[in-house]
């Protein structure tokens, strides 16, 4: 059969070089931290910029503060916040309760690590108003910290008080703030690193200072608006110019209390509720029909990224990623009867999940675990019984994995006495 120059061939031809052009694609991330937002006030804002981030992707209520009256209940202040998002676990895992960052406990890696562990040939930059961000929830150039660099750096402006006296007002936080994303918008539009963290201080600031029905508040919140139309614009910038498919991700660490607006730490709904805006639609059923934390930020960015978690880190994650399929999500371990009740939610009805458990914590100090198989089921089935010996201990680590993604709780004597 003859095909004419101007028939299918050529057609067949472009659309075979428009899937290997998304193939080739580079895949670049990165995500904002605006600290002390509540969900509430960002969208009651007048926030065109972000609005148009939302129009091409989408807004979600998130929460942070750990899974409440349960062992990973945890505060509701900044350096946890961060640390929850970075490495995908609440506190009792990466031990970060305060903003004294006293120890960290580096074994659960954070979600720039990871990149650059999994392929170093990953630029990761990081933009903070705040230098123990990097230095200290990072472990820039720790040992004990894997020797993670990261291979762009601007902050440490607020010890820099010629270049931003400290003023009673604290607008040099508003001047720290706008340089910080001046530098972001510079790097990104001209070297496009792979990975990407900014981080925002100053509506924390006015939030303390003001509360969040102040005018000093929502002029914050015009600030972080108009610095993130600068973001969003190098980031289009970048797709327009080069063959990358960038994924935005922009949310905070905390709200704040009901009466005041100053205050954040406890475990009110207003304190815990928090939110994500992201640039794509594509949002799997977990995300769209249940109310996504902050740790599942870590696995949504490996996922993206096309970066494997492996096993061990698997293992502990808190988070379950909001893009792509789902096993399970959810899960939970009571003790009764002398066996290990397991629940979880399905995502994924007819697939086998396998149950594993440890009576270990060795992951915790640098060791691994010993985990045992109990049993191949169904994931429709949704709960497990792991039954034990009369004489059996006090600690138990159950690991729900699918063909899509793990989950994990545990069980010692504080679990039953919340649920109780």
């Amino acid at each position: 059969m003859k095909v004419s120059k101007m028939g299918c061939l050529p057609v067949l031809m472009c659309a075979l070089q428009s899937i290997l052009f998304a193939q080739q694609q580079q895949h670049k991330v990165l995500f904002v931290i605006a600290d002390g937002i509540p969900a509430d006030v960002i969208e009651s804002a007048h926030k065109p910029a972000i609005d148009s981030i939302i129009q091409a992707g989408t807004y979600i209520h998130s929460f942070t503060g750990g899974i409440a009256n349960t062992y990973s209940q945890m505060p509701t202040i900044s350096a946890p916040g961060y640390n929850n998002l970075l490495t995908g676990t609440w506190a009792y895992k990466h031990n970060v309760f305060t903003n004294g960052i006293q120890n960290p406990n580096y074994h659960y890696i954070h979600i720039l690590r990871l990149l650059k562990e999994q392929n170093p040939q990953n630029n990761v930059a990081v933009f903070s108003s705040w230098l123990d961000n990097r230095t200290k929830l990072l472990g820039d150039g720790l040992p004990q910290a894997g020797n993670f660099k990261a291979d762009i750096h601007f902050d440490g402006y607020e010890l820099d008080t010629l270049r931003f006296p400290h003023d009673v007002a604290h607008q040099y936080m508003h001047l720290i703030d706008k340089t910080v994303v001046a530098k972001a918008d510079s790097v990104i539009r001209s070297s496009g690193p792979d990975a990407s963290w900014i981080y925002l201080e100053y509506t924390d600031d006015m939030g303390h200072m003001h509360g969040t029905s102040s005018d000093a508040y929502q002029q914050a919140v015009t600030y972080l608006d108009q610095q993130m139309d600068s973001i969003w614009r190098a980031i289009q910038y970048r797709e327009q110019h080069f063959n990358e498919n960038w994924l935005l991700i922009i949310t905070t660490d905390h709200g704040r209390d009901a009466q005041t607006g100053r205050n954040h730490g406890g475990q009110s709904e207003r304190e815990r509720t928090t939110w994500i805006v992201m640039n794509t639609k594509d949002l799997n059923e977990y995300a769209q029909k249940d109310t996504p934390a902050v740790v599942d930020i870590f696995p949504t960015i490996a996922r993206f990224m096309q970066v494997p978690i492996p096993t061990k880190f698997q293992y502990e994650l808190d988070g379950v990623p909001m893009l792509g399929p789902v096993s399970a999500a959810h899960p939970s371990v009571t003790m009764q009867n002398d066996s290990l009740k397991i629940h979880w939610q399905s995502f994924s009805a007819h697939e086998p999940v396998k149950i594993y458990y440890s009576s270990t914590n060795s992951f915790k100090t640098g060791g691994v675990d010993t985990y045992q198989l109990a049993g191949t089921v169904t994931n429709q089935q949704q709960h497990f019984a792991i039954p034990l010996p009369s004489n059996h201990g006090n600690f138990y680590k159950v690991v729900i994995e699918g063909l899509h993604n793990t989950v994990n709780a545990w069980y010692f004597p504080e679990t039953a006495k919340q649920a109780e």
